[in-house]
């Protein structure tokens, strides 16, 4: 059993176009495209699943970190400029997971 990357490469050849060595004047650009309209929202922005799983794995994450930062202040020492940064990095990971879950400009709408 090999795998790809333990099978020799074969080279792959490129050929280049005719008129890139021989024409003096560049091709002309392609017309700009219109922009796609701002009214269309992405379409994982109305998923109820992908938001409470991501939300509620954001405050999980964020519960952990603070719980670690937490341990050694449950054992008597004394906090640290880097505990408490941990703290509070532990708490804005939880609480962007609640913004996730209650979405507070209400982008998030049931269709149908």
């Amino acid at each position: 059993m090999g795998s790809l990357t333990s099978q020799p490469l074969e080279p792959v050849k490129v050929a280049a176009p005719r008129e890139a060595a021989s024409s003096v004047n560049p091709a002309p650009l392609d017309k700009p495209r219109a922009p796609t309209t701002p009214e269309q929202p992405p379409v994982l922005s109305n998923c109820w699943s992908c938001r409470v799983l991501s939300g509620s794995g954001l405050i999980g994450a964020g519960w952990y970190v603070y719980w670690l930062a937490r341990k050694p202040l449950k054992l008597g020492y004394a906090p640290s400029p880097g505990i408490i940064t941990q703290m509070v990095i532990g708490i804005s990971i939880a609480c962007w997971g609640v913004v996730i879950l209650s979405d507070p400009k209400g982008k998030a709408f049931r269709v149908g």
